[in-house]
Parts: structure tokens; C-alpha cells; sequence
């Protein structure tokens, strides 16, 4: 049972925590290693002690709510494990922030799932101002919290048992939460926490056509770390192949909208579940290219009319 950290002032922490320092002085003039060692123990449930007093108890008495108010106060910030074991005061953090974003939906991700999402391309890690990111970092990528989380990670944990292949697994989770935004680290879970989760994600949108989208492959209205299959349909065969530089570069020039009817994300809805393609102006089979001279962004919609008057 993890220790309750005490209620007393930083100050009279403090104080104790300089006494007790100083009186180990005479420790250090004996022989006997235990005995130097058990002295010192008093020091680190103060110094755990210290931490969380930090806090008013009344509004974070709980190692959780200090970990997730600490967070909060620095969003997108790169916070080291070092400054969550301070402020929990205990020694189980890790668990407390899993707890954090499997049950309480607070979207905290890993160093290394953002790392592995920035060599897929799927977001860009200098808006994190860090030049590395380590397993043992997060980030709070958004303030506001998923009530459904919970849910998603009972499924998560469900299809993560199946014994199908690390891309088969991604989409089956994808396709669940159709039309929702899930998180990298779900996916990672999912994979078994294969490294190889992300470039699986950008091969079943840039080679099997699923209509998987990020900040930067056509949702800049995505908070960093969230991934969104927007609809459970792939796309014609012969759009599966556009680069991903290609595809952002003709949304921009668009402004991510449809140019025949106007559409854009901020009408999406339920009863009108649509989202945004790209359609080569002259086909595939005419020789047409994957180039963006060749490209326009069209909704579903529009995109399946046009395929059935030719």
C-alpha cells in the first residue's frame, strides 16, 4: 500500500528534511553500510513528501490529481517521468498515468509513440519545441477529457488478444471507432506495441485507400497524436497511391474543401458522415498522374456522382 504523503507545509518539510541531513553527518563517520542506508530512508519519503506538498491538498490529494494538475498547467509540454515521480509523491506513478488516459480519458502520450509518429510523418515534433523524445517523457496533448475513453481501450484490449497480424489489428480498431478520433498510444496497444504501428497506419491509408487522417495528412484541425478514420470505406483503387506531400499540398491549395459543392470537415456530422477525397482529373487508365496539377479535393459525395456520370 503506497505511502499518503504528509499534509504538513513545504517550509515545515523542509526544515525536517535539512535536520535530518545534517544529523547524517554522523552516520558517515560509521563502518556499517546498512546502517548508512536505513538512515537515509526517512530522507526520500521526505523528499516525496516535499514534492507533494507542493499542491493544496484540498484540491490534489491524491497522487492522480497531482499528476493530471501538473499536466495541466503545462499542455503540450514535454514532461520527464523524474517530474512525475515528484509530484505524485509515490513511487507507482507510471500506473497512476495509465490509469490517467485508459480510465479517465486524459490524452497523455508517451515519448516513444510521438517519436514514432514523427518518422512516419504523422505530426511534426518541433511544435513540441524538443529536439528528442524518450520513453520516459509525455506530453498532455489536450486539455479537454474523453469520456469515451475508457470504452475504446476495453476494445483495444479485446483486439489486441486476436491473433491476426499488426495491420489487420489496426484497422479492425479503426474501423470500430469510425468517425471518432483515437489516439496513437491506443493504436500502439493495439499493435502489441510493435514500433512498426505507424508506418502500418500510413500504408493502409496511402496503399489500401482507408481514409485515416492526422494534423498533417489533411485534418489540421486534429490535436497532435489523434488519428481519425473518417469513413468505413476505402478508397477507388486508383487514388491509393497519391504521396502523402501531394495529397497536403492539393487540401491546402483547396483549403481543404470540395471544389464542386463547397463542403469542408466543419459540416461533418452524423446523418452526413462524408469526407474529403482527391480526384485525378485525368484518369489513370487516360495516363493520367498522381501529380498535383492533375489532383482536386472533392467530398465522397460529389466524388461518387462524378465516377458515375463517366
Amino acid at each position: 500500500m503506497p505511502r499518503r504523503p504528509k499534509r504538513d507545509l513545504a517550509e515545515t518539510i523542509r526544515k525536517e528534511l535539512v535536520q535530518l541531513l545534517e544529523d547524517f553527518q554522523h552516520q558517515l563517520r560509521r563502518r556499517d553500510l546498512r546502517e548508512k542506508v536505513l538512515s537515509l530512508i526517512p530522507a526520500f519519503h521526505l523528499l516525496r513528501d516535499l514534492g507533494s506538498s507542493l499542491f493544496l491538498f484540498q484540491e490534489a490529494s491524491a497522487a492522480r490529481d497531482r499528476i493530471i494538475e501538473y499536466f495541466r498547467k503545462y499542455p503540450l509540454t514535454v514532461i520527464h517521468g523524474d517530474e512525475l515521480m515528484v509530484v505524485s509523491g509515490i513511487q507507482d506513478w507510471p500506473r497512476r498515468v495509465r490509469e490517467l488516459r485508459r480510465e479517465y480519458g486524459w490524452r497523455i502520450a508517451s515519448g516513444v509513440t510521438l517519436r514514432e509518429m514523427d518518422e512516419e510523418n504523422e505530426f511534426d515534433s518541433s511544435a513540441l519545441n524538443s529536439e528528442s523524445l524518450r520513453p520516459e517523457e509525455y506530453v498532455l496533448l489536450s486539455t479537454t477529457q474523453d469520456r469515451e475513453a475508457a470504452l475504446r481501450w476495453k476494445v483495444a484490449n479485446d483486439i489486441r488478444k486476436k491473433p491476426h497480424g499488426v495491420k489487420q489489428r489496426i484497422l479492425e480498431f479503426l474501423r470500430w471507432n469510425a468517425g471518432r478520433p483515437v489516439t496513437g498510444d491506443e493504436l500502439r496497444y493495439v499493435a502489441r506495441d510493435r514500433t512498426e504501428w505507424a508506418r502500418r497506419v500510413r500504408e493502409l491509408r496511402t496503399e489500401e485507400g482507408w481514409p485515416i487522417t492526422t494534423r498533417n495528412t489533411g485534418r489540421p484541425d486534429l490535436p497532435i497524436g489523434i488519428y481519425l478514420l473518417e469513413m468505413d470505406r476505402q478508397s477507388p483503387a486508383h487514388d491509393r497511391r497519391i504521396p502523402d506531400p501531394v495529397r497536403r499540398s492539393v487540401l491546402i491549395r483547396d483549403r481543404y474543401r470540395c471544389v464542386k459543392c463547397g463542403w469542408d470537415q466543419e459540416n461533418w456530422n452524423h446523418s452526413d458522415p462524408r469526407h474529403l477525397e482527391l480526384h485525378h482529373v485525368k484518369t489513370h487508365s487516360s495516363g493520367g498522374s498522381n501529380t498535383e496539377d492533375n489532383l482536386i479535393t472533392v467530398c465522397t459525395v460529389c466524388h461518387n456522382e462524378i465516377h458515375r456520370n463517366r
